[in-house]
């Protein structure tokens, strides 16, 4: 693919823009508290996937402008929910409905670059879910108000595949079948993040310091092919013993495998060249991938 720069793609409600190997995405609706309207999802779905498929791009950081108190205060259902869907779903019925945030959950979770949240400020709905739960990892602010109010308006969390795999069934009806409002430090939510960091204004730099660390010491493939063999283990040990063996092989047999064994024995950092586009082998993925798109994909 064409390499893209990204300050010039007329994105509307986000800034990105390239940091080296890092791709820093700036949530840009602070004075709607960057609440979701009907583009965001559209954009940051857009954005997660030229980033899996841009070989500059090794780590993704989202984050928000300090001038929000929110790092995203959820859809904006001012209007009411009709910005959930679209208006040719409603001909073809209940199952033709694909969530927005969910669809965002899967190009981020789906993204085989290391993601991370940097969530500078208060949080809800969609902003716990499909703004969090997906990353790799999260950095948070000690005074943000967390909370995932779904019931509390008379729908769904879509975040209850992710949140109970992070934290543990019994946190997650803690705080799922309740719709509180937690701080980041509650024991019922501190579990989901990284750092905890005092100031607002802290989160972002030490996401933007690990995320350089993470760019300049890992493989990109190595990560692809760890993040694969977490998400997607298999239905037994043996099973999976059968996948990471493969994946070792092919890994241990590559230029990036070679790399980490000269540097070690030269005692430096690596210097890996390995791409996705190039170097990840044909058998990735090894997993069946659902296509949510078809329309007989329904219940």
């Amino acid at each position: 693919m064409a390499t893209p720069d990204y300050q010039k793609l007329g994105f509307t409600t986000i800034k990105p823009y390239l940091d080296g190997h890092i791709l820093v995405i700036v949530q840009d609706r602070s004075k709607q508290r960057n609440s979701w309207n009907g583009v965001v999802p559209q954009e940051l779905i857009t954005i997660f996937d030229l980033a899996d498929r841009d070989d500059r791009v090794r780590v993704v950081i989202v984050t928000a402008e300090l001038a929000s108190p929110a790092y995203c205060a959820g859809a904006d259902i001012s209007g009411g929910w009709d910005i959930l869907w679209r208006p040719e779903e409603e001909k073809e019925g209940e199952h033709a409905h694909r969530d927005s945030g969910g669809k965002t959950s899967l190009a981020i979770y789906r993204c085989r670059k290391i993601t991370i949240a940097a969530v500078n400020g208060h949080a809800a709905g969609v902003g716990m879910t499909g703004m969090q739960l997906p990353f790799d990892f999260r950095f948070v602010w000690a005074g943000a108000k967390l909370t995932f109010p779904f019931v509390r308006r008379g729908i769904v969390p879509e975040g209850a595949y992710l949140l109970p795999r992070l934290i543990g069934v019994s946190r997650a009806n803690s705080l799922l079948l309740t719709g509180g409002t937690f701080s980041a430090s509650s024991p019922l939510v501190r579990e989901l993040y990284h750092e905890i960091l005092p100031t607002r204004e802290e989160v972002f730099p030490a996401a933007l310091a690990f995320a350089r660390e993470l760019a300049a010491t890992t493989s990109q493939i190595s990560i692809a092919v760890a993040k694969g063999l977490i998400q997607n283990p298999g239905q037994s040990i043996e099973e999976n013993h059968l996948y990471d063996s493969r994946a070792m092989r092919a890994m241990g047999g590559s230029a990036d495998g070679a790399e980490g064994i000269l540097s070690f024995r030269e005692k430096r950092e690596p210097k890996f060249s390995g791409s996705l586009s190039k170097d990840l082998g044909s058998w990735f993925p090894w997993w069946q991938v659902v296509n949510t798109k078809h329309r007989n994909a329904k219940l």
